[in-house]
């Protein structure tokens, strides 16, 4: 399937910028499930510096803001051919050593809730149990969109029962790496009925022997087919988020952001 993706996002400042540096990952990934055809980013309000790929293969642009500025635009955008694989994206690939991929973060600390989840995953395989923990964290953690809070952890989010699926992301990771599976954090987009999204999507991935990575979207409770577009990969948001940085000035921010994924 070929998927044609924008993301627009606005800044508007009340006071003018004086400095600013933001990082960008949202370049989506080449690899054996998907394939880009043509990405490019443009800036309105500053200035791309370089282009670097992370210690987790992600594509990472770093932009400047032009002084004194009071609105960024920044527009990605391309084609890109993706293959159904039901969620199969194979063998680790990368300098970043497999067993970092079992240590907890602060936001992926497994505690007594995630322990009482395990107590209730089954399963004669590490597949099927992968999938068992898919449906339990679907279960103990209800989709809501304003609920939670950026920086809330996977206990965070259990003890609240509600979250969106930054949270359930962070809470399967952290029961996966419980159980003593490799396991990351995925930033993408998802195409749904030509839907327009204020955010992107995320889910997970765990390491899977004989079958390498394996995705699982807790939030629509399935993992990934062909509507699926990978773009970052970390150990939780931290590390795979859209954009990350810092300013000096620009107070009384206001924000939209529009993403559009579409079947070309």
């Amino acid at each position: 399937m070929r998927l044609k993706i924008r993301h627009s996002t606005r800044y508007a400042f009340d006071d003018p910028v004086i400095y600013g540096l933001q990082q960008l990952r949202k370049t989506p990934k080449n690899g054996p499930e998907q394939r880009v055809i043509a990405w490019k980013t443009i800036v309105e309000g500053g200035r791309k510096e370089l282009s670097f790929e992370d210690h987790h293969r992600n594509t990472v642009e770093l932009i400047s803001f032009e002084r004194d500025v009071t609105e960024l635009v920044v527009r990605s955008e391309g084609e890109v051919e993706v293959l159904d694989t039901s969620g199969v994206i194979g063998p680790h690939r990368g300098p970043s050593p497999l067993w970092l991929f079992r240590q907890p973060t602060a936001r992926t600390r497994a505690g007594p809730g995630c322990r009482a989840l395990l107590r209730e995953v089954k399963g004669e395989s590490d597949l099927d149990r992968l999938h068992a923990l898919l449906r339990v964290v679907h279960g103990a953690v209800g989709y809501e969109i304003g609920i939670s809070r950026p920086d809330w952890t996977a206990e965070e989010a259990l003890a609240a029962g509600k979250g969106v699926c930054q949270d359930h992301a962070h809470v399967f990771v952290a029961c996966a790496r419980e159980m003593g599976f490799p396991a990351r954090y995925v930033s993408g987009y998802l195409m749904t009925d030509g839907v327009q999204y204020e955010a992107s999507h995320a889910w997970a991935e765990a390491h899977v022997e004989g079958l390498g990575w394996v995705g699982f979207d807790v939030s629509n409770e399935m993992s990934p087919d062909g509507r699926y577009v990978r773009v970052a990969t970390g150990l939780d948001y931290a590390e795979a988020a859209p954009v990350t940085g810092s300013r000096m000035g620009g107070s009384g921010e206001a924000l939209s952001v529009e993403i559009e994924v579409a079947q070309q």
